[in-house]
């Protein structure tokens, strides 16, 4: 089959966006990143610190409730008893919905945000998680983004415990556990350009005969 939605989940430093947005240019598909942001900043009314903020803190099983429809959910969805659910769920929902109506739109590949389980039963979907050694991305971290080399370990870890969490948060699943995934890759033993070729020739070469 062809895969028409390709989700990227990354640890912080591992080149994982950038590997993204090559597959989104080879394959001619639309990118999401950061529009994320935009389109649920739009759907919920709360501007985009709040969305970033909410992100960091969600921590507890009331969101998990509300990302398996226990209890709360559709009335947000809805736009009926939005009030009623915290700032957090809210948010939440609406970048869900953000990302469903991405990908409705087209051929894509959407980075981050829990994109792999919102879309897990979409047709066409192809899930991936992109790693690396430690020392690896902090080296990038500090030589490609700038990050201060005294405190670039630090940050990295509290990033990836922070999107652990809120992945676990929202979901049945463990972030960077492999049976979650259709694809692990290393970034550091593949190279960037060599990942976001092999994603790519998964997604549309596996109709070719090889």
């Amino acid at each position: 089959m062809q895969y028409k939605i390709i989700t990227i989940s990354i640890e912080l430093g591992s080149g994982g966006r950038l590997i993204g947005k090559k597959v989104a240019d080879q394959l001619g598909y639309h990118f999401y990143d950061r529009e994320i942001i935009d389109q649920t900043a739009k759907i919920s009314g709360f501007s985009k610190e709040q969305i970033l903020h909410s992100e960091e803190k969600i921590t507890n099983s009331f969101l998990y409730n509300v990302a398996m429809g226990t209890g709360y959910g559709l009335g947000v969805l809805s736009g009926n008893g939005k009030e009623s659910l915290p700032l957090n769920a809210q948010i939440y929902l609406a970048q869900r919905q953000a990302i469903q109506a991405l990908a409705k739109k087209g051929p894509c590949v959407i980075v981050g945000r829990c994109a792999d389980y919102i879309l897990k039963d979409e047709p066409g979907v192809l899930s991936c998680f992109v790693y690396a050694e430690l020392q690896k991305r902090v080296n990038r971290a500090v030589n490609e983004y700038g990050m201060d080399a005294e405190n670039a370990e630090k940050q990295i870890l509290q990033t990836d415990k922070s999107r652990a969490v809120y992945y676990n948060a929202v979901t049945d699943q463990k972030w960077g556990d492999y049976s979650n995934y259709d694809l692990m890759i290393n970034s550091e033993k593949v190279g960037i350009d060599m990942a976001a070729k092999l994603i790519a020739f998964l997604a549309i070469g596996s109709n070719q005969d090889t």
